[in-house]
C-alpha cells in the first residue's frame, strides 16, 4: 500500500480556492484525463475519464467515486470504490498573505509504484494551482 502527500502554494485567498475546490464540476479543469463530473445522490459523482493505457487502446472510460466537503477543516474527502483502495484528501490552509494559500493533498491507494503516483499527485496540484489562478484573473 501507498499513502503520498505533497502541497502547494496557490496565489488565490483560502475562501476562493476551497470554494473552488468543492465545485466537483470544476474537476475536469483540473484533473489531469478527467472529461467530465456529475455530482448526483449526496456525495456521489460519475467522472468520465480519456485514457491511453499501454497494454490497451485509447478509450473513455466512466466510474463512479465519492467525495465529501468538510467544510470545517476548509478540506475534501474522495475515493472510488475498486481494488486499488483509492482514497484522499485536499486540505486549503492560508498562505503568506490574504491572497495566498497552500494546498495540500493525501493520498493513499495500493498502487506502490512510487514515482508514477508522484508525479500524478505533482500534475494535479499544478493542474489545480493553474485553473484556480486563471479563474480569478
Amino acid at each position: 500500500m501507498g499513502d503520498y502527500d505533497n502541497s502547494i502554494m496557490v496565489a488565490v485567498g483560502p475562501e476562493r480556492l476551497f470554494s473552488y475546490l468543492a465545485d466537483v464540476q470544476n474537476l475536469p479543469a483540473y484533473m489531469p484525463r478527467l472529461t467530465s463530473a456529475h455530482p448526483h445522490d449526496g456525495d456521489r459523482v460519475t467522472v468520465t475519464a480519456h485514457i491511453d493505457p499501454p497494454d490497451a487502446p485509447e478509450q473513455d472510460v466512466t466510474s463512479e467515486a465519492w467525495i465529501r466537503v468538510v467544510e470545517e477543516g476548509k478540506s475534501l474527502q474522495w475515493g472510488a470504490p475498486g481494488p486499488h483502495d483509492y482514497r484522499g484528501r485536499l486540505h486549503v490552509s492560508p498562505g503568506n498573505g490574504p491572497d495566498s494559500s497552500r494546498l495540500t493533498v493525501e493520498l493513499h491507494t495500493r498502487t506502490t509504484e512510487g514515482d508514477h503516483v508522484d508525479h500524478g499527485l505533482q500534475e494535479a496540484l499544478d493542474g489545480i494551482k493553474t485553473a484556480v489562478e486563471n479563474a480569478e484573473r
